[in-house]
């Protein structure tokens, strides 16, 4: 199965259905069922993108202390969600969202709203992926890769 691997906090957004776009500077011709995989490391830059942003601490509390210090437990290394990677989106100026109706008849609505916004890179000329019937699973620890990667469950 196809999987992705994002950063925590951003992982367990999407894992929750709080994020249900993500933002990439590439984009890819697959579409289907992708696994969310939560990156092992955690980046310094992370407590100062998130420290002070009021859309992540309304849904995931207050995440990192003054001094950029973990104070949640986030899984990282592992797989945690499951979901269908239904369309991408090239990103223009004054971007809104994306409205359509599927192959099968589906109708998709991805505005971009403010918490959207705020968990994600909306620059021009960047990609949107859309995600859509996201399931939390029971966290399996997994290597992560850069790109979309093959996983193959090993329990």
């Amino acid at each position: 199965m196809k999987a992705l691997s994002l950063t925590q906090p951003w992982a367990t957004l999407v894992a929750m259905g709080a994020k249900r776009i993500e933002t990439r500077s590439w984009p890819t011709s697959y579409r289907g069922s992708l696994v969310i995989h939560a990156s092992k490391g955690l980046p310094g830059w992370v407590a100062d993108a998130v420290r002070g942003e009021p859309q992540f601490a309304a849904v995931l509390g207050n995440l990192f202390d003054p001094r950029g210090k973990v104070l949640g437990d986030l899984p990282r290394g592992h797989v945690i969600a499951t979901c269908q990677l239904v369309s991408v989106k090239f990103i223009r100026a004054n971007e809104e969202g994306w409205d359509w109706t599927g192959p099968t008849g589906s109708r998709y609505s991805y505005p971009i709203t403010d918490q959207e916004r705020a968990f994600g890179d909306y620059t021009p000329g960047r990609y949107a992926w859309l995600l859509a019937y996201v399931q939390p699973i029971v966290p399996v620890p997994a290597k992560g890769a850069l790109g979309l990667w093959e996983w193959i469950r090993k329990d």
